[in-house]
């Protein structure tokens, strides 16, 4: 791996922003020190991004959340530290890989003995003074805001509107310990460390206070309400839960039955169900998960009934690391359910995918009748930022239902494999299906030439769907001499990490639709004198993909699996060394 120095000298060229990270154990309050800040830099005009990696516990442990601010967009992590403000004395060992000379600590010398030097601030004394030390977190609220230089106003403000359901007496504590915050950042500011940071300010050409702030989870949420879900079932499992849990707290603002199953099998066949009754299904997973829907997905392929699954990475085998971050079931999504049927997978790459090929992904699978899957990961799910609000029902929900005639046949045959789907109830026809191989009326059957048409019958569909396929987004020099190719939660970091690439020979190629692949990749592939892919897995399966449809091998591979994203700057760094590295003739 490179060292620090190396990775630092790409963050360290002029990008006004600056990065904060908070550590301490589960239960000291770090998410609500980063939900208040967020919303407080945002209402001052500042561009915010947030993410955070934690361990499978509700107490304890040693959990962070980086928020970077800044007066440009922001949609990527950096390894890197400037301020770090450590709630415990864990905070600083296990962050030292990202610790720096020029990191600024923030900290109650009380309760850590750093090995190197930090700014002492009393935060337990101070929050005492105040009535509760639970107000110490709110201190550091204050502290930041000011640093920034921002109005005391707005985080007075919003404090109240937080804690309104409260009580007057938590508001009045927490607007202390704000107020409490200014008066200690008025030493701070002219303390030698702090005035050597660049402090972005707001950016008064954007109107970022009319942008939202939506996480992954809810993104995909909404996107799933505005491609018209009436229906989700899941059994809960980090990373994807919180689709479960916005779409329940939503049902009765947009008629959503949500469904919390005993188990992963009933809920993907509730979900087929559900779309045979004619409504519109999803099922959020885990990968754990989605190895016990398997048979239900086989179950949609040949029953031909549409299926929306989203697929939240984690790593695996088994349980894994199940609150980290990994692109690791690709081909797990690619292979699951036994046999051969066509089906659709789509990679996110940020807040706006999220929530429109989610709701892309209900058309297409209503159209064809197949299983689609949206694949995520616990980074893109916890990960925040500022964005323009989306557009519902921009994409027109189509509802691919027929209303049945006496004669109705299921799985009737035509040229492109696509018969008409009736749902029981709707029409004089009778809706058959089943999960043997059968005829056109949906009746069992063992013959072996109508076995055959069947068969290719359901593939037939392949050839029609790549007419609604999502070609690849080219980022470069059309002259390009290096190419980078990535998918999924990576594509906010690579272009980030991009910038810090002062090569215009280089450049990108990102995949929001990984399966089936769109045609004419070869020609990009192709046109490079050096292939480059990263991915948050361990073999890199997308590689191996692409090598099976287009016989390419990709010989530089940037594979990370620890359990964490790639840093934007951590990225530049390793892609710099390649993209200057002398290709060897043998």
């Amino acid at each position: 791996m490179d060292s620090l120095e190396n990775r630092l000298k790409f963050s360290a060229k002029n990008k006004p922003l600056v990065s904060l990270v908070l550590c301490g154990e589960a239960g000291q309050g770090i998410q609500t020190v980063e939900g208040l800040l967020t919303r407080i830099f945002k209402l001052a005009g500042f561009n915010i991004f947030a993410t955070k990696e934690y361990m499978s516990r509700v107490r304890g442990g040693s959990n962070s959340t980086q928020i970077i601010i800044s007066s440009m967009k922001v949609s990527a992590p950096l390894h890197h530290i400037d301020i770090l403000i450590p709630l415990d004395e864990f905070a600083i060992p296990h962050l030292k890989e990202r610790i720096n000379n020029n990191t600024i600590i923030l900290g109650d010398k009380e309760k850590i003995s750093p090995e190197r030097e930090i700014t002492d601030i009393p935060f337990t004394k101070v929050a005492q003074e105040i009535g509760n030390p639970i107000y110490a977190n709110i201190i550091a609220v204050g502290i930041i805001t000011a640093i920034f230089k921002i109005d005391p106003k707005i985080p007075l403000e919003y404090t109240r509107k937080r804690f309104f359901s409260k009580g007057e007496k938590i508001i009045q504590g927490n607007v202390k310990a704000i107020k409490k915050g200014y008066e200690i950042a008025t030493d701070l500011v002219i303390n030698k460390n702090i005035s050597k940071l660049q402090i972005p300010g707001p950016n008064s050409k954007q109107n970022i206070k009319d942008e939202m702030i939506f996480n992954g989870a809810e993104a995909v949420s909404l996107g799933a309400i505005s491609g018209g879900c009436n229906f989700v079932s899941a059994y809960p499992m980090s990373p994807s839960t919180g689709v479960l849990t916005f779409l329940s707290q939503q049902s009765n603002n947009f008629n959503i039955i949500t469904e919390q199953a005993e188990d992963e099998i009933s809920a993907i066949n509730m979900v087929l169900g559900a779309w045979y009754s004619g409504a519109r299904g999803m099922v959020t997973t885990s990968g754990g998960g989605l190895a016990l829907m398997e048979e239900g997905i086989s179950l949609s392929g040949m029953l031909e009934l549409p299926a929306v699954i989203h697929l939240a990475q984690r790593p695996g085998p088994a349980t894994g690391l199940p609150t980290r971050t990994e692109q690791g079931d690709l081909e797990l999504a690619l292979y699951s359910g036994h046999g051969e049927f066509p089906r659709v997978i789509f990679a996110p790459g940020g807040l706006q995918d999220l929530f429109y090929l989610t709701e892309h992904a209900f058309n297409i699978a209503d159209k064809y009748q197949i299983p689609v899957f949206i694949l995520t990961d616990e980074y893109l799910m916890d990960t925040y930022y500022n964005t323009q609000a989306f557009k519902l029902n921009k994409g027109k929900i189509k509802a691919y239902i027929y209303k049945t005639k006496k004669d109705y046949r299921r799985y009737r045959f035509n040229k492109n494999g696509l018969s008409k789907r009736g749902v029981p109830g709707w029409g004089k026809g009778f809706v058959l299906v089943d999960s043997d191989e059968h005829d056109e009326w949906g009746r069992i059957t063992e013959d072996k030439d109508l076995r055959i048409k069947m068969v290719e019958k359901r593939l037939n569909k392949i050839n029609y769907i790549k007419h609604d396929g999502i070609a690849p987004e080219f980022i470069g020099n059309e002259n390009y001499k290096t190419l980078i190719i990535s998918w999924g939660s990576t594509y906010h970091i690579l272009k980030d990490a991009l910038e810090y690439i002062d090569d215009d020979k280089v450049a990108y190629l990102y995949f929001r639709q990984v399966y089936p692949l769109p045609t004419g990749i070869e020609d990009y592939l192709k046109k490079a004198a050096k292939l480059i892919i990263v991915e948050n897995n361990a073999t890199s399966q997308f590689s191996k993909l692409l090598k099976l449809h287009t016989g390419i091998e990709i010989k530089h591979k940037i594979l990370k699996y620890n359990g964490l994203p790639f840093f934007a700057d951590e990225l530049a760094s390793r892609l710099d060394k390649i993209t200057n590295e002398k290709e060897v003739v043998r």
